[in-house]
């Protein structure tokens, strides 16, 4: 892909508002608007090379979504860019605000965090006057160290193998250059600035070809990391905006993973005693990994309580917490800057988690939830109707009121049907945004709300929304579409979020939840070899049934989940589901489990044939 400034390319962008000129090569620093120019050129990489990115998925299924949720936060990033020639404080303001709104999936958030740190660094200070000093080969440094440090703030301990590991070798690289082209006596020469970032680059791709090294599930699947793969663009980019170069026309991936992707034979082998693929990466990149390196995710039932609250306090007071916090519990999520900090334990200790809060600094809107089944309100709980949801006049008014995302009419109806009275339209490759999130929250009849995100890879952003609203706004971490339909059972549109939290995620827990797709690459799984091609069945610990036809891989995902103490299946069907293939499926039922009542809908989603959960 031709580079968009290139010599050869568009001489539309100018190097500032007065140069009729394009910028010459290679350039030494970056202005402002050269700056807006690596966001756009990164969204474009990112939107040209989604779907090979997307094909980075350990899963053989055909929602992969890496590369899709990271262009979708850059596109938000570069429509919140401000026209040429504004300052670099307005300019990284948007780039900041842009990335945390524009977050969509776990992906999409790693790399708001990565875009944040950058453009914190590369800022300009609040003395400078009216001159702005450009932003040199030791700005870029700089700015790809913080990004790193800010990516891996926001995970309490980090993995190797990961965006966050290739995105601190390629800075550490940078600054290895940098340092030797100061004792060289040639750190302002004009080509520095591309030495610094051609060491960042070639560093980032070893680095990126080492994951399947450090990570077991990326070695098993036979691929490399895809959000890694994703933020190499982000140098690409630069490297574009200040040598011209044109974009790569293919992700650079190592010889065996490009082939394999492009032969569709790339996948997961599903053993029986592998952990959760999807599981493992976002414990890996947005939650934690247990000691032992162990790649499930936290079982609840080791500690009671979960605590959550935002804290306001100074950064120099994060790192001395984050310490404090580590001695006493695990499930540690921290994200946010600039003085707010959304925070996240599950604990046995509520005292001393919430005094190491108030240690650090002002800890507010303060949950607990007792995982065995209590909560302990520590806030108010009366309705404000004197704020901005006074307005809301058109629906009536409920003390909580619930926000789900669904990705199809069909389920929309549901939804709807069983309380939710906000619909957020999103899911498996189509990730909403947390703004997209935030404007459901704002629009709901109520002043406290519970936000259902039915698919793993939306909860991270639902769980930034709570930062941005007045609202008290809780999420019910449901990670698939039958959990979400089972929260509903216990709602009550007239009981506090925190109560209503407790119940939903009771009835969501009592759901064992499958799909049926179909493979879009052989594997070898747990029940043998997968054909692409092949309807599989699958549940949380992957694939667990295949068949020829859709029915068949059904039945043997109900064989797989149904126990003696099951009463009700519901089977939604998706787009494309035929007639014949449903009966089939409840004709078998009926055979095999008689005293099991069946609850059939049409949802109408793609991808998948038939969502199953079994209560």
């Amino acid at each position: 892909m031709e580079c968009p400034f290139s010599r050869a390319g568009s001489s539309s962008y100018r190097a500032g508002p007065v140069d009729d000129a394009p910028w010459p090569r290679p350039r030494a620093t970056l202005d402002s608007d050269a700056l807006s120019a690596v966001m756009r050129t990164y969204g474009a990489a990112l939107g040209q090379h989604r779907t090979t990115i997307d094909r980075l998925n350990v899963y053989p299924v055909p929602d992969g979504d890496t590369g899709t949720n990271m262009a979708m936060t850059l596109a938000a990033v570069s429509d919140a860019l401000p026209q040429s020639g504004a300052c670099r404080a307005e300019v990284c303001h948007a780039i900041s605000h842009g990335a945390l709104m524009g977050a969509r999936g776990n992906s999409g958030v790693i790399v708001s965090q990565l875009l944040r740190g950058f453009a914190s660094a590369v800022a300009p200070g609040d003395d400078l006057g009216a001159v702005e000093p450009p932003i040199t080969a030791a700005s870029v440094a700089s700015g790809l160290a913080a990004a790193s440090a800010a990516a891996d703030s926001a995970v309490m301990r980090p993995v190797e193998g990961t965006i966050l590991s290739v995105a601190r070798v390629s800075a550490q690289a940078a600054q290895r250059k940098l340092d030797t082209l100061a004792a060289d006596g040639r750190s302002g020469d004009a080509d520095g600035l591309v030495a610094v970032l051609e060491s960042a680059k070639a560093a980032g791709q070893q680095a990126l070809e080492a994951t399947p090294m450090q990570l077991p599930v990326l070695a098993e699947a036979g691929v490399v990391d895809a959000g890694a793969a994703g933020y190499l663009l982000f140098l690409d980019a630069l490297l574009c905006v200040v040598d011209g170069r044109p974009l790569p026309s293919e992700v650079d991936l190592p010889t065996d993973v490009a082939a394999a992707i492009a032969a569709g034979a790339a996948g997961w082998r599903l053993t029986s005693d592998a952990p959760d693929a999807a599981s493992a990466q976002r414990a890996a990149l947005h939650r934690h990994l247990p000691d032992g390196g162990d790649h499930g995710m936290h079982d609840p039932s080791s500690t009671r309580y979960e605590v959550m609250f935002l804290l306001a306090a100074a950064e120099e007071n994060i790192e001395p917490f984050k310490a404090a916090w580590d001695a006493l519990g695990d499930s540690m999520v921290m994200v946010g800057g600039d003085g707010l900090w959304n925070c996240h334990i599950h604990t046995d200790h509520i005292g001393p988690v919430i005094e190491a809060g108030i240690d650090a600094g002002r800890p507010h809107r303060i949950q607990i939830t007792d995982l065995h089944e209590q909560v302990a309100g520590l806030q108010g709980t009366g309705i404000d109707t004197t704020g901005p949801d006074a307005t809301l006049l058109d629906r009536p008014q409920v003390r909580c009121a619930v926000v789900a995302v669904s990705p199809a009419p069909g389920l929309d109806e549901l939804f709807t049907s069983l309380g939710a009275q906000q619909i957020v339209t999103g899911g498996q490759t189509m990730n909403p945004s947390t703004a997209e999130l935030l404007a459901a929250v704002e629009a709901a009849p109520a002043t406290e709300v519970v936000v259902l995100p039915n698919n793993a890879n939306i909860v991270a952003a639902a769980r930034q929304a709570d930062a941005q609203t007045a609202k008290h706004v809780e999420v019910v971490a449901t990670e698939s579409l039958p959990a979400g339909l089972a929260a509903l059972v216990g709602y009550d549109p007239s009981v506090e979020a925190g109560r209503n939290a407790v119940l939903m995620a009771e009835a969501a827990s009592a759901v064992a939840a499958g799909e049926v797709t179909r493979a879009v690459r052989s594997v070898t799984a747990s029940i043998g070899h997968v054909a692409a091609g092949q309807w599989i069945g699958l549940d949380g610990s992957g694939i667990v049934a295949a068949g020829e036809q859709a029915a068949d891989a059904a039945i043997g995902l109900l064989e797989h989940l149904l126990a003696p103490e099951h009463e009700i299946v519901s089977l939604i069907e998706g787009a494309g589901a035929q007639p014949s293939e449903t009966a089939g499926i409840e004709s078998w039922l009926s055979q095999h489990w008689p005293d099991v009542a069946l609850e059939r809908h049409v949802g109408g989603q793609d991808h998948y044939r038939y969502l199953v959960g079994v209560e």
